[in-house]
């Protein structure tokens, strides 16, 4: 028996849902997600547009007894392109079309929840280091964050500036302390076995993350679909001869285009493939366009192996 289907349009107010031919409105709150529980046979798959923040409690509340699918914006928005003109009565229709065909996206809820801390609490550590370099130039000092650096700095005089050092080193080593409490939870939660692991250059952290933003991988029948959802696919425009490359689209997933990012800068070191194909193309590209075309091929190693199943091989 073919299970049925519902597709749910999420606005911060309210939800349109499709279900076998029917349109239902709901407030986006409890009272609406009960409502539409009453509405929905057990063991339903939903697709669930991802808004922001606006889905995740609906996603929460009917995971334990719906298959929930969370799906991406972009590639509703390219279903859309073929198949009719933006609404969210055609929203909700289109989202259950696409799960038809659709793998999930969460692998947990928690475990998603997580990666998106992990990304804002790593920024926010940039952000305070950066600060605090500009701090210890203004003091006179080296912009150092060594050790040493640091308490020779602490000990001079009372300024304004020398209490923000101070304030800084506080929040910095909160940050720190709640940035290896989210790695350790997300540790929990993501398979230890998983072939990500064999590819060099994606670590214990960054491949956590990677495996909860990306979910089932098989629900990208190729390489380009799962570049694109990374938004590291290029962007190219061409007027008569001339082709002239426009860098990456950046429209999929920041967290998980940042997690391929930093995982490319270890592996031109340690992987092979990364590494030849880093010393073949840095005469062509420089800086940052170098490494994120490196985090462009790690995302296609990454696809291939979890795809396929197989183990990373250097060789193929």
């Amino acid at each position: 028996m073919e299970v049925p289907v519902a597709g749910i349009d999420v606005s911060k107010d309210k939800l349109i849902m499709y279900f076998q031919g029917k349109y239902y409105e709901f407030p986006n709150d409890r009272q609406g997600y009960e409502d539409i529980r009453k509405i929905l046979p057990k063991g339903c798959k939903v697709g669930i547009e991802s808004t922001g923040i606006y889905h995740v409690n609906l996603a929460k509340y009917l995971m334990g007894e719906y298959d929930v699918r969370i799906i991406n914006p972009f590639i509703l928005k390219k279903f859309k392109d073929f198949r009719g003109k933006k609404s969210d009565k055609n929203d909700a229709k289109k989202l259950a079309e696409i799960v038809v065909s659709m793998g999930s996206e969460f692998t947990t809820s928690d475990a998603r929840e997580l990666t998106s801390q992990w990304d804002f609490v790593t920024r926010s550590i940039a952000r305070v280091k950066n600060r605090l370099r500009r701090d210890l130039i203004l003091l006179g000092y080296k912009d150092s964050l060594s050790k040493r650096n640091l308490e020779e700095v602490l000990r001079g005089g009372d300024s304004i500036v020398l209490a923000e050092v101070r304030f800084l080193l506080e929040e910095l080593e909160r940050l720190e302390v709640r940035k290896r409490e989210i790695e350790d939870r997300l540790r929990e939660l993501v398979p230890k076995d998983s072939l990500i692991f064999t590819i060099p250059g994606i670590g214990k952290t960054l491949g956590c993350i990677i495996l909860a933003r990306v979910g089932d991988v098989r629900r990208f029948s190729d390489k380009r679909r799962f570049v694109a959802y990374c938004g590291l696919d290029p962007v190219v425009e061409s007027s008569g001869k001339s082709v002239v490359s426009k860098g990456i689209s950046k429209r999929g997933d920041a967290v998980l285009r940042r997690a391929f990012y930093l995982a490319a800068l270890t592996a031109i070191k340690v992987n092979p493939v990364i590494k030849r194909f880093y010393e073949e193309h840095k005469g062509k590209l420089k800086g940052k366009k170098l490494i994120t075309a490196c985090a462009r091929k790690l995302a296609v190693i990454t696809w291939a192996v979890l795809y396929y199943n197989k183990p990373f091989d250097a060789s193929e």
